[in-house]
């Protein structure tokens, strides 16, 4: 009868022991649009999804950049302490883990005690000064029959994997913020061998006008008019240098080297720009490292809800605790001197005042609250893709305007050069041609720098490069993932 007893103990702890009290787990539902609004005519129709993920700087086909990138991951501070975060979560994993195994513990004391004559109840027979020589091995091992601990260490893991998701976010921006303030750089340099061409061509206009005036010709009107354009071209110049400084100490931070130490040589080659594949809206779930941290945190604040209700029933765990006692030490290990108890222990919490109900309310008012950051970060991720799509889309019209307008311009002082030089006009039409051209010149080169920038941004939306085998995420989470989708849909491959 008490073998039966103990079967049926042992299956009903073994059946409770699947028990879990954490709600079954949904990616929050958000709505999904089937295409980007902001693609444009010049988007194709079908994007490869061949972007590289971990190097995805390399389309812009710039080897100094490249350069850059490398070290940020490497050497910037705040990448070492995504790192750090990432290791702290994983030994919270670790720590949570232990929970599902026994604990064993083994002590051993030798002593020598004395009791006191007045003890109560003392036998007249008992020494007053004797030995306590004890060795024991004790076995414990909580049952989880209500999955407490099955869930926190999936609330563990799902903690392990939004650490990972938030260092690729930190690196992610920390390599958008380079590429941007490179290409910043770059078109500092840009302008400024545009400036240093045009300061030598003023130059050379004022060397004419004072030659001109020296004959009687021009008026000394004309003279200082050359002189001014001269003036501000060099002005400009110096403000440029300025700028271009603090591009480049950024540049230095975000690799990891201090400003005084670093130095980047100027570059005038005109930078590529890429066609970036922006694939179907789905596939954000799955590319953007900001929006699988915070999938993984509502899954973790899940896990926590059942960790929170399992609290309500009593804690069962089975002991097992051998050993040797003897007041001498030889003969100690002998068996008269065995010692052992087996049997399981229950601890349960008949009143807290409300302590655990307002834990379990705080599981749920953090699972509510993840999900709304899941929402967020979605809504978010789609406006900064369409953001930079359109960006992208209407400054490629403008670059065509304005390449448009800077032929015009340099017509126009063509013209007015010529005319002045056979004395039709004055030197303020020859004035206003050169700043009408020095400034389309200019906007045409910040123009080229936004379009530049707007392929970084899109990139970064999109969760930086990608391969055509699909996001990196955990199997769990892109299940997850996959599952809030409506309807669900992946990238195009070509």
């Amino acid at each position: 009868m008490d073998k039966r007893r103990l079967c049926i103990a042992l299956v009903a702890a073994a059946l409770l022991s699947g028990c879990s009290f954490a709600p079954p787990y949904h990616a929050p539902v958000t709505p999904l649009p089937t295409t980007f609004k902001e693609g444009g005519a010049w988007q194709l129709a079908r994007p490869a999804d061949r972007v590289p993920r971990d190097a995805w700087w390399s389309v812009y086909r710039d080897p100094v950049l490249a350069r850059l990138e490398a070290q940020v991951a490497a050497a910037n501070p705040d990448v070492a302490a995504a790192v750090a975060r990432h290791d702290e979560a994983s030994a919270d994993l670790a720590q949570a883990r232990s929970g599902l195994f026994p604990t064993i513990g083994a002590q051993a004391s030798v002593e020598r005690q004395r009791q006191s004559d007045n003890r109560p109840l003392r036998g007249t027979d008992q020494p007053s000064v004797y030995g306590a020589n004890t060795v024991d091995v004790g076995i414990s091992y909580d049952l989880d029959l209500w999955g407490k601990v099955r869930n926190e260490v999936s609330a563990g893991r799902a903690a392990v994997q939004a650490s990972e998701a938030d260092l690729a976010s930190v690196r992610l921006s920390l390599q958008a913020s380079l590429a941007d303030a490179y290409f910043n750089l770059r078109g500092l340099d840009a302008q400024q061998q545009l400036l240093d061409d045009t300061i030598d061509t003023y130059r050379r206009a004022l060397t004419l006008t004072l030659s001109r005036h020296a004959g009687g010709i021009a008026s000394e009107l004309d003279v200082s008019r050359a002189q001014t354009q001269l003036d501000i071209a060099r002005a400009s110049a110096d403000d440029i240098a300025a700028r271009r400084a603090l591009y480049e100490h950024a540049i230095a931070s975000l690799t990891g080297t201090p400003a005084s130490d670093f130095s980047l040589g100027a570059a005038t080659d005109a930078a590529y720009l890429p066609s970036i594949p922006t694939g179907v809206p789905a596939a954000l779930l799955q590319r953007r490292p900001d929006i699988a941290a915070a999938e993984r945190r509502v899954a973790r604040a899940n896990a926590q809800i059942g960790v929170a209700r399992a609290a309500f029933f009593p804690d069962v765990s089975l002991g097992l605790d051998g050993g040797y006692q003897s007041d001498t030490l030889s003969p100690w290990l002998m068996a008269p001197n065995e010692m052992w108890s087996v049997g399981p222990s229950l601890v349960f919490t008949l009143f807290d005042g409300g302590r655990r109900a307002a834990l379990t309310q705080h599981a749920r008012a953090m699972l509510a609250e993840n999900g709304a950051k899941y929402k967020a970060a979605v809504l978010l991720a789609f406006q900064q893709v369409e953001d930079n799509l359109a960006q992208l889309h209407h400054l490629g019209d403008e670059a065509t305007r304005q390449d448009e307008a800077l032929s015009a311009a340099q017509r126009t002082l063509t013209l007015s050069m010529s005319r002045y030089r056979d004395g039709v006009v004055s030197y303020l039409d020859v004035v206003t041609a050169q700043t009408t051209e020095l400034d389309t010149q200019i906007a045409a080169l910040n123009l080229n720098t936004r379009r530049l920038l707007a392929s970084v941004g899109l990139i970064e939306a999109l969760g930086g490069g990608w391969s055509a085998s699909g996001a990196t995420a955990a199997p769990e989470v892109q299940a997850a993932q996959a599952s809030s989708m409506q309807p669900r849909a992946v990238a195009s491959h070509g």
